[in-house]
């Protein structure tokens, strides 16, 4: 397991500038409903990101209440641990696949409720130097944890083009995951593909498609997605979190796009039938127009929720 961030960290001037652009958290009203929060109840959110959330669970917790709040990007955690303090907040560098260690070392052996709101937060993809936008001429990273080795670049310059292929079918549900890939590989044979907009520009070229949204969108997602192991991550934290739940604790999951979405329906659909979860969304729930008015970036959130029996 990843160290906790160090209370001495200088915050970059960003981190300080970030909550003029913080939205509301997506579907607050909604997860506050799912996990029900009681008073002196364990709550863990597995992506705190900003504090949104987290800082929502915390108002409804009493005295003896705790929030255990787990994210993979040291600033984001810096920035939450400026926001919410400390008191009953305990904050965690680490990933999905190490929350039951994380927990371990808290001498906390069971939770209430469990959250994770999944993706990109907007800070990171306001923040242009970590690689997330295709709006960027950032160098191509793409990494959640800026201490993980592997970056976009890598996966970009290094893997085969079958490789390459792959995770734009898998990761993208990119119809133009051959062409793509095979621009790459050509394209790398004469110079290296160091910068976003310089995928974004050979993408475009290579699908030549229009519409509403940007056509490298697609490449970008499984691109981070693979950096990032996000679905193996999924699949771990969601089996995490089955087994230190409690008794009628609460589980609830905020998808951004059809895959995570249908790694969440498939897990709790699987252990409905195995008669360890209660479905308490038969369909996920979406934002309402005013919501997705107000906060653009919720336009594609889905919730789903789960109880454990």
């Amino acid at each position: 397991m990843e160290n906790e961030t160090s209370h001495t960290s200088p915050f970059p001037i960003s981190i300080h500038s970030a909550i003029e652009t913080i939205h509301t958290p997506v579907l607050m009203k909604n997860v506050m409903e799912l996990l029900a929060v009681k008073e002196d109840g364990t709550y863990i959110d597995a992506t705190v990101g900003l504090g949104g959330h987290a800082k929502e669970i915390i108002a409804r917790l009493g005295v003896h209440g705790k929030l255990i709040g787990i994210d993979r990007d040291a600033d984001a955690l810096r920035f939450a641990r400026e926001r919410l303090g400390n008191g009953r907040v305990w904050l965690r560098k680490g990933k999905f696949s190490h929350l039951e260690e994380i927990l371990r070392n808290l001498n906390v052996t069971e939770a209430d409720g469990v959250l994770f709101d999944l993706g990109v937060s907007m800070f990171q993809f306001k923040e242009l130097k970590r690689g997330f936008s295709f709006l960027s001429d950032a160098p191509l990273d793409m990494r959640m944890d800026t201490a993980q080795e592997v970056t976009a670049w890598d996966l970009v310059n290094r893997s085969p083009e079958k490789e390459i292929e792959r995770i734009l079918r898998e990761y993208g549900e990119e119809p133009y995951a051959r062409k793509i890939a095979r621009a790459i590989v050509v394209e790398r044979q004469k110079t290296s593909i160091d910068s976003c907009a310089s995928l974004a520009d050979l993408v475009q070229r290579a699908c030549r498609r229009r519409g509403r949204t940007h056509p490298a969108t697609r490449t970008f997602q499984a691109f981070r997605i693979e950096v990032n192991k996000e679905i193996d991550e999924l699949e771990d934290g969601l089996k995490s979190a089955l087994n230190i739940l409690k008794i009628k604790g609460r589980l609830c999951v905020i998808s951004y796009h059809s895959i995570e979405d249908r790694v969440v329906k498939t897990f709790v659909r699987d252990n409905s039938r195995r008669g360890l979860l209660k479905m308490l969304t038969k369909k996920p729930i979406a934002p309402h127009f005013d919501e997705m008015r107000k906060n653009r970036s919720s336009r594609s959130a889905k919730l789903r929720g789960a109880e454990k029996l």
